[in-house]
């Protein structure tokens, strides 16, 4: 009887954890991209209306989509229209809590042709999804109306607004399922890595770049740490980005969890038989050997 409770225990866990594992557990910040004078205000009912059928549909997909308004709401100015992609950027990158894995950037076109009798509404939806932390882009698409739709001449900016708005909802959908499926396969990539973890922490399934930056290590110890840093669980790329006796910086790309890769530095300093310190912040590493005074 034992024996079956713990069977049925076990399995009861598995199940749990492939519940956890679907999606990938890539956290979502869907933006809206406006500095373009022909796209649709960010402030508009219509572009609302677009944003909660994106992140509609990116969350039935499984994944973790968060709202920009909740996230930003301490720390930075809210209602902002017209933002460059720097700023769109540079906002995904600051949000610490939680940390942002991919922003999904859209934008809504809108084009009047003239014909007298009426006008002619094309609407475009595009979309793309960046990695954060790299800057990769990971995938783009756009959706648009198959004919488009006719409106009076004498149609104002408002009633332009309310003909896009008939339509919005039903191409945000098919852009959402489209960058999920594009999502889906990044994280996908990544999964026998991500199940390999047993450290906790944020947990993308994607490629996250990492600086690490190794400081007071001789030649012969960096060489050590290369060949251990490249043999972490969920490592993809190293690429050296300034180097001195000294200090050592690297540009470093892994699928592992930032507090596993952190758990693993402190146990590689430990292991190599030196004191030091290991420090985390945003993206970055930082290593620190601590010296002892040589006697002369």
């Amino acid at each position: 009887m034992k024996a079956l409770t713990f069977l049925f225990a076990a399995l009861l866990l598995a199940a749990c954890q492939t519940s956890r594992d679907t999606g990938g557990g890539a956290n979502i910040l869907i933006m809206g991209e406006d500095a373009d004078p022909d796209t649709v205000p960010r402030d508009s009912r219509v572009f609302k209306r677009v944003l909660d059928a994106l992140a509609n549909e990116m969350n039935d997909e499984g994944f973790d989509v968060y709202d920009e308004t909740a996230v930003t709401l301490d720390d930075f100015a809210q209602g902002r229209t017209r933002r460059t992609d720097g700023e769109i950027i540079d906002i995904a990158r600051s949000i610490e809590r939680p940390p942002m894995d991919v922003a999904v950037i859209y934008a809504i076109y809108t084009h009047a042709r003239k014909r007298g009798h009426t006008d002619k509404l094309h609407v475009r939806i595009a979309g793309r999804l960046l990695n954060v932390r790299s800057g990769r882009r990971l995938g783009n698409f756009e959706v648009e109306l198959p004919r488009p739709a006719n409106v009076a001449p004498d149609c104002g900016e408002r009633c332009r607004l309310e003909a896009v708005g008939r339509n919005a909802r039903t191409l945000a959908r098919d852009l959402g399922a489209v960058l999920a499926r594009k999502l889906d396969g990044e994280t996908a990539r990544a999964t026998p890595a991500r199940k390999k973890q047993t450290g906790g922490g944020h947990r993308s399934g994607l490629a996250t770049a990492y600086t690490l930056t190794f400081v007071g290590f001789d030649m012969d110890e960096m060489t050590e740490i290369e060949d251990r840093i490249t043999a972490f669980d969920g490592y993809e790329h190293l690429r050296p980005i300034g180097t001195s006796l000294k200090t050592n910086e690297y540009w470093y790309e892994t699928s592992s969890a930032s507090a596993r890769l952190n758990r693993n530095l402190r146990l590689m300093v430990k292991d190599m038989g030196v004191a030091g310190r290991v420090s985390f912040g945003g993206s970055r590493f930082r290593v620190e050997k601590i010296n002892r005074r040589k006697r002369r």
